[in-house]
C-alpha cells in the first residue's frame, strides 16, 4: 500500500505499531550486554533514518539490536571496558563498507563464494547456541518467572493473530514483569527518582570511543553473519514490497547504509544494528509497505528514548523475567541456522560438508580463543573466519 493511500492519523499509528513489534528486541540486547536501552532505542533510530537517507528513502527496513553481537559485546567489555568495546563496534561498520564496494564491483556472486549455506548455517547455530548458557543462568534465578515469561511468549507465538503474534517479546517481558511485581520482585526507587525527560547519557555526556585496535579486529569476523542476514531481508523486503530492491536502489547502497548505522551507534553508546524480520512480518500482514511508515516508526523510538521514566522501568526488570524470553529466542536463533542449511540443501553426507559444520560448530560453541600477541581471536568470529577459509582451501567433490 503506497503513502498516498494512508492519512495522517493512519501512518503515525501503524507506525508505532510497527516500533512495539521492533521494541522487545531492541531494548533486549542492551539489558543483556550492560548498554543503557535507552541509547539502544535512540540510535535504532537514528540509524534507520541514516539507512533511509542512503537508500534514498525507498526501501522500507528498520534497523534494531542485533542479537548477533551479544555474546562479543560481553567478551569485549571483559577484555577491553565498554568505551573500547564501542570503538570495536566500529570494526562491525568497515565490513559492511568492504562489503558495500564488493558488491558494487563485482556483484553477489563473490560473497557467495565466500560466505555459502554451509559457512552461515552453522555460524548463525554457534550465535544462538554460545548464549545458551547465559539465558540459564538469568532464568535459575527464579525459574517460576522465568517459565512464566516463557510461556507466555510461547503462546503468544501460537496462539496470537494479527500484530499480537509478531510481539511475543514484548507480551512476555509485560506478564512477567507483572507477575515479578505481585511477588514483590521488582524494585521501584529507580523508577519514581528518573525524570520524566531525561536523554541517554551517552548523548548528553558525549565522548568518542576509546579506540584501540584490539577490540576492533576482534570485532571484524563477527559481521560475517549479520552481513549475509543483511542479503536476505532485502531479497524479503523487495519480495513482500513487490520491488526490486537489489537493483534500485541496490544492494550495495543497503549495505553502506546499514554500516553507517552501526558506526552512528558505537559513535552513540548503541549496540550495533541489523535489518529486522519483525518488521517485515508486520509490513506482510498490515500490506503497508510504505516506507516513510518505517521513518515514523524511527521517529517515535527516538522519543521513546528521552524518556526516562520508561528506561528506568526497562532496567528494573528481573533478570529471571529477562532469561525466561532468551531461553527461546537464542535457541530461535539457532534453529534458523539449522532452516538455512535445509532450505539451502546442503548435503551433509559430503565429507567437504561434514568437516567445515563441524569444526566451525565446535569452536564456536565450544569458545576457542586463538592468542594472536595481545589479541586474540575467538568464538563467533574464530568460527567464521575458519569456515571461510575452510570453504575455499577444501576442494568441492565431483
Amino acid at each position: 500500500m503506497e503513502t498516498s493511500n494512508l492519512t495522517a492519523a493512519r501512518k503515525t499509528i501503524v507506525g508505532i505499531q510497527f516500533l512495539f513489534v521492533a521494541f522487545g528486541s531492541t531494548v533486549l540486547v542492551p539489558l543483556l550486554v550492560g548498554l543503557d536501552p535507552a541509547a539502544a532505542l535512540f540510535t535504532a533510530g537514528i540509524g534507520t533514518f541514516i539507512f533511509h537517507m542512503v537508500t534514498k528513502g525507498k526501501v522500507p527496513i528498520f534497523l534494531g539490536s542485533s542479537f548477533a553481537f551479544i555474546a562479543p559485546i560481553i567478551s569485549a567489555s571483559k577484555q577491553w571496558g565498554m568505551p573500547g568495546t564501542l570503538a570495536g563496534i566500529m570494526g562491525v561498520a568497515l565490513v559492511y563498507f568492504v562489503m558495500s564496494a564488493l558488491i558494487k564491483w563485482q556483484g553477489r556472486r563473490l560473497l557467495e563464494r565466500l560466505f555459502p549455506p554451509v559457512v552461515i548455517g552453522p555460524v548463525i547455530i554457534c550465535i544462538g547456541l554460545s548464549l545458551a548458557p547465559a539465558a540459564v543462568n538469568m532464568a535459575q534465578e527464579n525459574w517460576l518467572l522465568a517459565f512464566i515469561s516463557l510461556l507466555t511468549a510461547i503462546l503468544v507465538l501460537i496462539l496470537g493473530k494479527g500484530l499480537i503474534k509478531l510481539v511475543p517479546v514484548v507480551c512476555g517481558l509485560v506478564v512477567g514483569y507483572i507477575v515479578a511485581w505481585m511477588m514483590g520482585l521488582v524494585d521501584f526507587s529507580a523508577v519514581g527518582s528518573a525524570s520524566w525527560f531525561a536523554p541517554p547519557q551517552s548523548i548528553t555526556h558525549f565522548k568518542l570511543p576509546q579506540f584501540s585496535w584490539e577490540p576492533f579486529l576482534f570485532m571484524i569476523p563477527v559481521a560475517i553473519a549479520p552481513v549475509i542476514e543483511h542479503i536476505g531481508d532485502v531479497y524479503v523486503v523487495g519480495a513482500v514490497a513487490d520491488k526490486d530492491f537489489i537493483k534500485d536502489p541496490g544492494l550495495h547502497r543497503t549495505m553502506l547504509g546499514d554500516g553507517l548505522a552501526c558506526m552512528a551507534a558505537s559513535l552513540f553508546g548503541g549496540p550495533p544494528v541489523t535489518t529486522y524480520s519483525e518488521v517485515t512480518g508486520a509490513m506482510q500482514i498490515t500490506r503497508i509497505t510504505s516506507p516513510a511508515v518505517i521513518r515514523i516508526a524511527a521517529a517515535t523510538a527516538i522519543i521513546f528514548s528521552i524518556i526516562g521514566k520508561l528506561s528506568a522501568v526497562l532496567q528494573s526488570i528481573p533478570s529471571a523475567v529477562l532469561g525466561g524470553i532468551m531461553l527461546l529466542l537464542f535457541g530461535s536463533i539457532a534453529s534458523v541456522g539449522i532452516q538455512n542449511l535445509v532450505s539451502n540443501k546442503v548435503d551433509l553426507n559430503q565429507t567437504r560438508s561434514i568437516i567445515i559444520v563441524s569444526v566451525v560448530l565446535t569452536l564456536g560453541i565450544g569458545g576457542a580463543i586463538l592468542p594472536m600477541g595481545s589479541f586474540s581471536l575467538s568464538g563467533i568470529g574464530l568460527s567464521a573466519l575458519a569456515g571461510v577459509i575452510l570453504n575455499l582451501v577444501i576442494p568441492q567433490s565431483k
